[in-house]
This record gives structure tokens, sequence and C-alpha cells, in this order.
């Protein structure tokens, strides 16, 4: 006797159907969409940017004429985070006619003097093509893009912000890096890693909170800080 196979009744048919029809139509619906002159983009939105020129990356979508909301946002995105100063980027669409940009620009960490003026580097020591006079960002000026300098500047940014604040001016001294804080100087070696720098900032509170003035701080030696209270 031969195995009866049970027929899809006529619900799960019109509901399979339903699902399929469904599916064309999700698949499908974007190409047709884009034809449509309602979802031409009208509008770019742009958030987190404080560094790079707006213009910089409207043009780095390089949209062209009639372009809809419903064009590849993935190829959207990889055109903008390939801007260089863009450490990521995102894309999305905004009905019916948007599109917005949300940008999160490398960080940048000092100023280093060149040929044309100031120009504005990370943490590697790469210029990064940021506008000093657009943005004004509060960073240090150092003597050089040497990269020993700026990556000491950018573990003091990341492991103490208040302390990165107060730095106006660096400069190598050999292995050494002098860090000038306004009247007072910090002395630390290029390799000084978040403890040292923490240490630091320990002492300086301590001090502050005493009253006590001082003109240098020197954590050059291993386990230890030395206050002066005249340069060295």
């Amino acid at each position: 006797m031969k195995p009866t196979i049970p027929r899809p009744s006529g619900r799960v048919l019109v509901v399979v159907g339903a699902l399929a029809a469904a599916l064309v139509v999700w698949t499908g619906a974007p190409a047709l969409l884009r034809r449509s002159d309602f979802f031409r983009v009208r509008q770019i939105e742009l958030a987190g940017v404080r560094n790079l020129a707006p213009d910089a990356v409207i043009g780095a979508l390089r949209l062209p004429a009639g372009a809809s909301v419903w064009d590849d946002l993935d190829a959207l995105t990889a055109r903008v985070r390939r801007l260089h100063g863009v450490a990521d980027a995102r894309v999305v669409r905004r009905l019916p006619g948007s599109l917005r940009v949300v940008v999160r620009e490398v960080e940048p960490v000092a100023f280093v003097p060149g040929p044309r003026g100031m120009t504005v580097v990370d943490a590697g020591g790469r210029a990064l093509s940021f506008d000093p006079a657009r943005s004004a960002p509060d960073l240090p000026v150092a003597a050089s893009a040497d990269t020993g300098l700026i990556g000491l500047l950018a573990r003091i940014q990341a492991t103490d912000p208040e302390m990165f604040h107060e730095v106006t001016a660096a400069r190598r001294v050999r292995r050494d890096v002098v860090l000038e804080l306004g009247a007072r100087r910090l002395l630390l070696r290029g390799d000084a890693g978040p403890e040292v720098i923490q240490g630091v900032a320990l002492v300086a509170q301590h001090l502050a909170a005493r009253g006590r003035p001082y003109a240098e701080l020197d954590a050059r030696f291993v386990g230890q800080v030395v206050v002066r209270r005249k340069a060295g």
C-alpha cells in the first residue's frame, strides 16, 4: 500500500502565495521606487561633522544628478569612510527625500607647524585635512610630527583629558618629552604609559588641594615624581 502524501489545504496555499508575492514586491520595490521623482534626494543632513569641511563630506558621496534615497546606501557609506579624517560613517535614508550622513571623525591630537602654517595631526602623526581656522580645536602645539612625541600626547589625551587640555606645547629632548602647561612644565619619558600619566595627575591634584605651588613635575624616574619649585 502506497503512503499517502497529504495535500496542502487551500488556506496554506494562500499564505504561501501571499508570502511569495510579498517577497517579490520587497526585492523589486527599491528598483521601482528609485524611478519616482518623489524619492529624489533633495536634502543631505550631516551629523558629527566638527572639523571636516561639510562640502568635503557631501562631495565624497558623489551623488549623480537625480539620485534617489533608494540608491545603494552601503556604497555611499563606503565612499564617506574613505574620506581622509573619517574614522567611521553611515548613511541612512529619511523619507521621502533626505539622506542623513553620520560621521565619527578621527580624533585630532596636536598642531604641528609646517611650511603652510599649522597642520592638525592624529595619534600617528599623520596630517588631517581639518581647517584650524574653521573649527579652532583646543590642541597643544607640538614641535614636530615625531611619532613618539605625538603618541605620548595621544596617551595623555586618552588617559587624562583634563591634563591634556592644560598642555599648550610639547617638544622632544632626546628620549624625553617636555610639556608646557602654562607657566609649569612636565617632564616625561617618551614611552611613558597610562600608569605614569595617572601618577603625575594624582601628584598634581595633591599639590593643588594643599595650595602648594610648583614649577615642574619630573616623572622620568621609575616609581617617583620629582616636584621642583623652579624649573630645572
